[in-house]
């Protein structure tokens, strides 16, 4: 008998390529797969495919042991909530807890790399969530993604329109993944039947330092781009001028003082034991997306 399968935040961009690989890369039977969200009006297009939508607000706590009633394999993706610090953990422990008194067989947490010396702001929200269910008694795969390729796509085009990307990342280096890959190894561990306790970190196959991403994004575009180094005061000065909120500018500075530190400096096979798969390279996806670069 298949396993049900829940994912949450199944609106957001990782959850609805978790939901895609498992119906067409892993041929998941969509009436196995629950989408949960806290806009189910969001998912009609997955539900007209036959897979069940619920309903599913971290924020309220006490409606989740229904959301996740019937359920074997649970993912909890980390939510959205980055503006007020504990916030996402306080629902993550809400939710686990729901899972718990629902009888959910499975948990699979969406992570961050080494997030237990980590300086990146919402670093303790994942430690804390991974602490918790570990504590809670319930199989568990966690799974700490790196530093999305995806990422380069909100920054880097502002930066390449005149031709400077100001960091304060130093000679740090960063193994980045792209956001598909994660999605494709995390369908993987979901669909799975697997019971033993694993944590898994999915990373790219190569440590690149800034200056190499730019050659990167020079070659693909055909754009100059100049990385300048700047100190965290600076760059956060920079960010707040430009508008940034603080939230995201703290949060931002934070990634680079990590990658500066060498916190992000580790290279896995895990995508590939999960996948089969070799991770996407960085040129491979700036190709990818060169149109959304040079917009």
């Amino acid at each position: 008998m298949s396993n049900t399968l829940l994912v949450t935040g199944a609106a957001g961009q990782l959850g609805r390529n978790v939901i895609r690989h498992l119906i067409e890369t892993y041929h998941v039977s969509p009436g196995s797969i629950i989408a949960a969200t806290r806009s189910p009006e969001k998912l009609s297009d997955l539900a007209a495919k036959g897979v069940v939508v619920r309903k599913a607000d971290f924020d309220d706590a006490a409606s989740l042991p229904s959301a996740f009633a019937g359920v074997d394999r649970l993912l909890i993706i980390s939510t959205d909530a980055l503006d007020t610090p504990g916030k996402r953990l306080v629902q993550h422990k809400g939710a686990i807890e729901a899972a718990k008194n629902a009888g959910v067989k499975y948990i699979l947490y969406t992570s961050m790399p080494s997030p237990d010396k980590s300086l990146v702001t919402f670093a303790p929200d994942h430690l804390g969530t991974e602490e918790a269910i570990k504590a809670s008694g319930i199989s568990y795969t966690i799974l700490r993604d790196a530093w999305y390729m995806d990422n380069y796509l909100m920054g880097l085009p502002h930066s390449l329109q005149d031709g400077k990307w100001y960091t304060s990342a130093g000679a740090g280096r960063v193994p980045n993944i792209s956001r598909d890959d994660c999605a494709l190894a995390i369908a993987a561990a979901l669909a799975s039947d697997a019971t033993a306790n694993a944590v898994y970190t999915l990373t790219g196959a190569h440590l690149l330092s800034m200056e190499d991403v730019a050659a990167l994004v020079t070659e693909v575009t055909g754009r100059p781009l100049q990385v300048v180094h700047a100190n965290d005061e600076q760059l956060a000065g920079g960010m707040t001028a430009a508008g940034l909120p603080k939230f995201l500018v703290d949060m931002l500075v934070s990634a680079d003082a990590n990658i500066r530190a060498g916190n992000f400096e580790t290279v896995t096979g895990d995508l590939k034991k999960l996948t089969g798969k070799e991770p996407q390279t960085l040129k491979s996806f700036l190709e990818e997306h060169k149109g959304a670069l040079t917009a």
